[in-house]
């Protein structure tokens, strides 16, 4: 059985606290400045499901590294004009996670409190995903 010594909250508050975290007030202002990259983390079928940020990117977390690293195969040109690297999932708990991965590769990033979800309930836009 799996045992773990850290309860599913506290790994959560780890990651919170050892990462910048931006409101969605925060992130709205800087979205459209040069140089920021809004990362949507989640899941291809929310995408298609729930729509998305207008301008964020969408890289599925199991591929977050690998698009992100300079030295990978797989990496995305686009991040060569990074200045601030902002990451978001649905509710805040991903991204918060992933970022800290990040911030362990030595790439600095922060993630926005609350998701997409607090993007919605705030009446911030979305649009339709054209991932299918």
């Amino acid at each position: 059985m799996i045992n773990p010594t850290v309860s599913f909250n506290k790994m959560i508050e780890q990651a919170d606290q050892s990462v910048t975290t931006l409101s969605v007030e925060q992130v709205a202002d800087r979205i459209d400045q040069p140089g920021v990259i809004l990362v949507d983390i989640r899941d291809i079928r929310e995408l298609q499901r729930d729509g998305k940020i207008p301008g964020s990117k969408h890289i599925p977390r199991g591929m977050l590294e690998f698009w992100i690293h300079p030295e990978s195969p797989y990496y995305r040109e686009y991040f060569n004009q990074c200045n601030e690297l902002i990451l978001h999932c649905n509710k805040g708990w991903r991204s918060a996670l992933a970022a800290c991965t990040l911030e362990n590769l030595g790439i600095s990033a922060a993630h926005m409190e609350g998701g997409y979800n607090d993007w919605l309930s705030q009446g911030y836009p979305v649009e339709k995903s054209d991932q299918s």
